[in-house]
């Protein structure tokens, strides 16, 4: 069992080396003004060619895992450049695997990396909200299917309770998507 334990540790290091990576891509691309609206963001994304859906699902994965942008506007920016059903894909992909990779690393580092991903004030605000509540399970998958509810936060603190991963990624899949292809749809609509 020592390699599987090492070979796990290995992968947790890569897979924290690659976010933190990613998350210097990003910031950069912040620096360089690439955030600043939807065209900016639009002609940034469209500046990789063929590889601009994939950078909207890499944009979209770490705006959860580092919540400074408005997942809102990813979902504005695909549907404008790939249509409704490209910009749902991209955002669905990208989205629900940054709440993966949140939930994991929540569970993984535990509350201390969360109150440092969470400013204090909210933090406290839902862990109060969240000992208040009998039904997590079912107040998380109600937050996870409206719009406008604060689904990165909620993803960082699921990983510190007991809730399965693979609960937790069911959720994911099947309350995520109906927000998405709503805004998708709407914002398609809009762009033409």
């Amino acid at each position: 069992m020592p390699n599987a334990l090492q070979f796990k540790k290995f992968l947790t290091w890569f897979l924290v080396l690659l976010l933190v990576l990613c998350g210097l891509f990003l910031f950069q691309g912040y620096l360089d003004g690439h955030f600043r609206s939807m065209e900016s963001l639009q002609a940034y994304i469209g500046g990789f060619g063929p590889l601009g859906p994939l950078v909207l699902v890499l944009i979209q994965a770490i705006q959860v895992v580092l919540p400074v942008l408005p997942g809102f506007l990813g979902c504005i920016v695909g549907a404008g450049m790939f249509g409704a059903m490209g910009g749902f894909w991209c955002n669905y992909i990208g989205i629900s695997a940054g709440s993966i990779i949140a939930f994991l690393l929540a569970r993984r580092f535990g509350v201390g990396l969360v109150r440092c991903m969470i400013p204090m004030e909210k933090y406290t605000r839902f862990t109060q909200w969240l000992n208040q509540r009998e039904s997590f399970t079912l107040v998380l998958f109600l937050a996870i299917l409206l719009p406008l509810a604060p689904d990165d936060f909620l993803c960082y603190f699921s990983g510190l309770t007991g809730m399965s991963t693979k609960k937790f990624t069911w959720i994911i899949l099947l309350g995520k998507p109906w927000c998405i292809l709503g805004y998708s749809l709407f914002f398609a609509y809009l762009a033409k």
